[in-house]
């Protein structure tokens, strides 16, 4: 098991985190978040106000786990050990300028195909027309690495010119010869794609490793967007 890891190994990144903006991430954070709203079709949507960060990925890589343990709040986002249980864009919020979108899973999921497909179209509509969405957070199994399923998602995003940050999970679950090899894989595939963000994250919701270096990456995205 990959354990006891400092910030340095809890982020590969190129732009070091001060104390203030790990202070600024836990503060963003600490607001009491709730749930906002849910689509189900591009009709549905809310109005785009303030900045969006979606979490997309593979069925069962632990979005709604990583939004529960950002938040501190462990039923916010609903999470289940059954591929697919999330069929809709959720919107969470905490009344500021950030909204969470928890999105649908691609690749596998245990309902039929027909949904599957809808949802599946839904994803990649909503990554390229949302203009608020600030980025997207990628999130990938650090024990499996980018998967083929994987592709078509990154594909839309660098098409779509929408800035995406990979975020491995359950690195606690890797053992640290394996994990850096993943790293190593995924920032070498991230290299060539033109919206891909240079920095990998690597968590842990069920330890904490990583949340902070994350809180405070959207906290600077936050500062960096804000008017004026």
């Amino acid at each position: 098991m990959a354990t006891g890891m400092t910030i340095q190994q809890t982020m590969s990144s190129s732009q070091p985190f001060s104390p203030e903006e790990i202070e600024a991430g836990r503060l963003m954070f600490a607001a009491p978040w709730g749930f906002a709203t849910a689509a189900s079709s591009l009709a549905s949507l809310p109005a785009m106000t303030g900045l969006e960060v979606a979490f997309a990925g593979r069925s069962n890589v632990g979005k709604s786990s990583l939004i529960n343990a950002l938040t501190g709040q462990n039923a916010l986002a609903r999470t289940s050990h059954t591929p697919g249980r999330t069929q809709d864009l959720i919107f969470f919020s905490a009344g500021g300028t950030l909204t969470f979108v928890d999105m649908p899973g691609y690749g596998y999921a245990a309902v039929g195909k027909d949904k599957v497909a809808a949802w599946t179209g839904l994803i990649h509509d909503f990554l390229r027309g949302r203009a608020n969405l600030a980025r997207v957070l990628v999130l990938i199994d650090a024990r499996h690495g980018l998967k083929d399923t994987d592709k078509p998602v990154l594909d839309t995003l660098d098409r779509a010119a929408v800035s995406y940050q990979v975020v491995l999970t359950k690195v606690d679950e890797t053992k640290k010869a394996a994990l850096d090899d993943t790293v190593a894989a995924v920032a070498a595939a991230l290299k060539k794609r033109p919206a891909a963000f240079p920095d990998l994250v690597l968590t842990s919701s069920r330890t904490g490793a990583g949340l902070p270096e994350l809180r405070a990456s959207l906290a600077r995205l936050i500062a960096e967007r804000a008017p004026g």
